[in-house]
C-alpha cells in the first residue's frame, strides 16, 4: 500500500498536467499529426517556446538536414537556420487544416533546387509535380519528365542538358563534339546533326569519310576509303595529295595538270601503274612502236609535241648544214622514222636537172646550201672541160632525163654531129682540125 501511494503521488501530477494541457488545447491537430495529439510533449515543452522548432526538426529530419546544408526550399530561405517553424506553420487548426500554407501563385521557385527558367516558367505545377509524390522528391532531371518525348529513345543517355536547354526543346546548343572520337573541323562544323546521325542514330556511327560520303565518291570506290589522303575537311573539291613526295613518280610539266582519273582508271590499291611513257600513251604513239618505248629520248613532259634535241648523229644520217634546222617531219613524213631513205632525191625532187645528172646529188651539192655546188669536172671525170666547154651548162651535154648511170661518149662528134659542116667526110676526129677554144677551123689539115 505504501508503494501504491508513492506511485500515485508521482503520477497524479503528470496526469493532472496532461489533462490540463488537453483542456487548454486550442484545437485539433491536422490529420498528419493526429497520432501525437494525446501527448503534447511530442511537440511542446512547458513554458519554452524556443524549444518548439527543435522538437519539430527532431521529427522532420529531412527538413532539418535541408536547413543545415542550405538546400531545397527550407534551406534556401533567408536566415533559414534561424527561422522558427511556427512562422509559417501552425497546428491545432483541425483535421482538414492546411498548415503547409503553400501559395502556388507566389512561390519563388528559385528557393528550390530547380529554378524555373524560360519555357519552364508557364508550365503548371501539375505538369511536373505528381499528386502522389512529395514536392521534395520530385525528380529534377530533364529525362525524368521528358522521357516519353525523347526522339533519341534513350540512345544518347539521360543527360539531355548536354545538347538542349530550357529555352526550347528543339533548340540544340553547341554540343562539344571534341568529347567524342570525331572532333568537328572545317566544313563539318556547319553540318546539322541529322546530316550524319540519320534516324537519330548516334552510337556506332562510322568515322571514316566514306561512311557518309560514299554516295558522293566520284571515284566509285577505286581509290579506297582513305579520302583524307587527298581531301580535307575544309573543302571536298580541294585536292592536296603531293604526288611528288608520296609516290615514286613526280608529276612534272603537263602531267601536273592531268586529272587523277586520266591515269588511274582502275583500283588504286590493286592496279599498279607502269611509269614508262608508252604504258599511257600507246594510242598516241604516231610511230606505231617502231621507235621502241623510250619516248623520253625525243619527247618531254612539258608537251607531247615538243621534241628534245635528239642526237641524230648516232644514226646513219648525221644532220649537218641546213639539215640541222629542218623539222623532223620535213624528212619523216610518215612518223615511222625507220626505213626513211637516205638519198637526196628522196626528199629533194630534182626539178632543175630533171634527173639528167643521176640520183647522187651530193656529187655537186652539199647540205650548207642547195644553190652552192662544188663538182670539179676536171678531176672527178675522165673528161676535163677546156675552152668553150667551161661555159656550157650541165644540161647542154647531159640531155637524157632520169638516168641512173651516166656514161656519155667523149668524142666530139657525139655532141657536134649536127654542127659538122663536112657531114662526116673527115671522120669523127674533129680535134685534128678544131679545138675546144672555138669550133672554127684552126688552119690545120687532116
Amino acid at each position: 500500500m505504501i508503494w501504491i501511494a508513492a506511485v500515485n503521488a508521482l503520477t497524479l501530477p503528470a496526469q493532472a498536467q496532461n489533462l490540463f494541457e488537453q483542456l487548454v488545447m486550442p484545437g485539433l491537430l491536422v490529420e498528419g499529426h493526429a497520432k501525437l495529439e494525446k501527448e503534447c510533449g511530442n511537440c511542446h515543452e512547458p513554458f519554452s517556446r524556443k524549444s518548439q522548432t527543435r522538437l519539430c526538426l527532431d521529427c522532420h529530419k529531412e527538413t532539418a538536414k535541408d536547413r543545415q546544408t542550405g538546400k531545397r526550399f527550407h534551406g534556401r530561405q533567408p536566415d533559414a537556420a534561424k527561422q522558427q517553424c511556427t512562422h509559417c506553420h501552425t497546428d491545432h487548426k483541425g483535421r482538414d487544416a492546411d498548415i503547409v500554407q503553400l501559395d502556388r501563385e507566389t512561390l519563388n521557385h528559385a528557393f528550390t533546387n530547380f529554378e524555373l527558367r524560360d519555357a519552364h516558367k508557364p508550365v503548371p505545377c501539375a505538369g511536373c509535380h505528381a499528386s502522389t509524390i512529395k514536392f521534395r522528391e520530385t525528380p529534377g532531371r530533364c529525362f525524368d519528365c521528358h522521357k516519353a518525348k525523347d526522339p533519341h529513345k534513350g540512345r544518347l543517355g539521360e543527360n539531355c542538358d548536354t545538347c538542349h536547354d530550357e529555352a526550347g526543346w528543339r533548340r540544340v546548343k553547341a554540343f562539344d563534339h571534341t568529347t567524342t572520337r570525331f572532333p568537328l573541323q572545317g566544313a563539318h562544323r556547319a553540318v546539322a546533326c541529322s546530316g550524319c546521325h540519320v534516324g537519330e542514330r548516334y552510337k556506332g556511327v562510322g568515322t571514316q569519310c566514306a561512311d557518309c560520303h560514299r554516295i558522293q565518291d566520284v571515284h566509285t570506290g577505286r581509290y579506297g576509303a582513305k579520302c583524307e589522303s587527298c581531301h580535307d575537311e575544309n573543302k571536298w573539291s580541294t585536292v592536296h595529295f603531293n604526288h611528288d613526295k608520296a609516290t615514286k613518280y613526280p608529276l612534272r610539266g603537263a602531267h601536273a595538270r592531268v586529272k587523277c582519273d586520266a591515269c588511274h582508271t582502275g583500283d588504286l590499291y590493286h592496279d599498279k601503274l607502269a611509269t614508262n611513257c608508252v604504258s599511257c600513251h600507246r594510242k598516241d604513239d604516231r610511230h606505231k612502236g617502231n621507235l621502241g618505248s623510250r619516248c623520253e629520248q625525243c619527247h618531254v613532259e612539258t608537251s607531247w609535241r615538243r621534241i628534245t634535241s635528239f642526237d641524230h648523229d648516232v644514226t646513219r644520217f648525221p644532220l649537218i648544214g641546213r639539215h640541222a634546222v629542218a623539222p623532223c617531219e620535213g624528212c619523216h613524213r610518215s612518223m615511222l622514222f625507220k626505213g626513211t631513205p637516205l638519198t637526196c632525191n628522196a626528199c629533194h625532187r630534182d626539178s632543175h636537172h630533171e634527173g639528167r645528172l643521176g640520183p647522187n646529188c651530193a656529187l655537186c651539192h652539199n647540205p650548207n646550201s642547195w644553190t652552192r655546188w662544188r663538182f670539179d669536172h676536171d678531176t672527178m671525170t675522165r673528161y676535163p672541160l677546156t675552152g668553150a666547154h667551161r661555159n656550157l651548162t650541165c644540161e647542154a651535154c647531159h640531155v637524157a632525163k632520169n638516168v641512173v648511170k651516166i656514161a656519155l661518149p667523149t668524142d666530139c662528134i657525139a655532141c657536134h654531129r649536127k654542127d659538122d659542116a663536112h657531114h662526116g667526110s673527115f671522120g669523127p676526129a674533129c680535134e685534128r682540125c678544131h679545138s675546144t677554144a672555138s669550133f672554127k677551123p684552126t688552119g690545120r689539115r687532116p
